[in-house]
């Protein structure tokens, strides 16, 4: 049976990403349906909110069935006219302000940009500064820094270390490291000499063999690196180290980078930098 469409705008007077989210959030509940997803950020004008509900129009004139929005926008006038236009409109601002104001018998203030701007710019400069430290510090290029590091992630080749990193500091404001275990490292008897001074910090990766020689195969086919013999001798002898040295670790095969970074911060007690 072919799957069914169905066309999603995501439209905020700011960059449209809590929309994004909350929007996709609710989206990934329904099977079946392939939804064709547009993003228009910066509504933040009546010319432009004329020319989105234009671009609407259009859409519901071709296919001949209401797209579905999902928007947050501050201004009421600016919601009116992209919600007179042939949609089913879902705004997250407009359901959750008005109880919240209730709740808090306080006015909201209705300001542009407070969930994805520079409203703090103390928060954005953490922000800046882990990211150019996780990037400094990608794949054990350098190892002056790790006496800074909140954590340093190790594993094989291509188990998730680097995007894990960028997403604990982009998105919680953590100094993260990652080191990359090779063939030799995994057959000596001890830790690697440049990681025991910081063997409290380490936090391991790992994954099924089958995975990694499917992600290895993309980056370099048919070698011996992506061979699933050599995958399965290295993920057996990390597997190994991680209990030998008692390293806490996680199997990433099944697992979201969100989920992965998340419950780094559950088990290592970490916290968030960034809100």
């Amino acid at each position: 049976m072919a799957a069914k469409h169905r066309t999603v705008f995501f439209i905020s007077d700011q960059t449209a990403i809590t929309s994004e989210v909350m929007g996709q959030s609710l989206l990934t509940q329904f099977d079946g349906i392939e939804f064709r997803r547009t993003t228009l950020p910066f509504i933040n004008n009546m010319e432009k909110a004329v020319a989105a509900r234009e671009q609407i129009n259009r859409c519901f004139r071709e296919q001949g069935e209401r797209p579905i929005i999902f928007c947050t926008f501050t201004d009421p006038e600016i919601r009116r006219i992209v919600e007179t236009s042939d949609s089913i409109c879902f705004d997250f601002f407009d359901t959750f302000i008005s109880p919240l104001e209730q709740a808090l018998e306080t006015s909201s203030s209705h300001a542009m940009g407070r969930t994805h701007g520079m409203v703090d710019p103390n928060s954005y400069h953490c922000r800046i500064n882990t990211v150019n430290f996780a990037l400094f510090n990608d794949d054990g290029a350098s190892l002056k820094q790790y006496p800074r590091a909140d954590i340093i992630l190790i594993g094989v080749s291509r188990s998730g270390k680097t995007p894990t990193c960028l997403y604990l500091a982009l998105q919680f404001g953590i100094n993260a490291a990652n080191y990359p275990l090779t063939e030799d490292d995994l057959g000596s008897p001890s830790l690697p000499r440049a990681l025991k001074p910081f063997k409290e910090k380490l936090f391991g990766l790992t994954i099924s063999p089958e995975h990694l020689q499917r992600i290895r195969e993309e980056r370099r086919p048919a070698s011996r690196y992506a061979s699933l013999l050599q995958c399965r001798s290295e993920v057996d002898m990390l597997e190994e180290l991680y209990f030998r040295e008692k390293i806490p670790f996680l199997n990433t095969t099944t697992v979201s980078i969100e989920e992965i970074a998340t419950t780094i911060l559950q088990e290592t007690g970490l916290h968030r930098r960034l809100f």
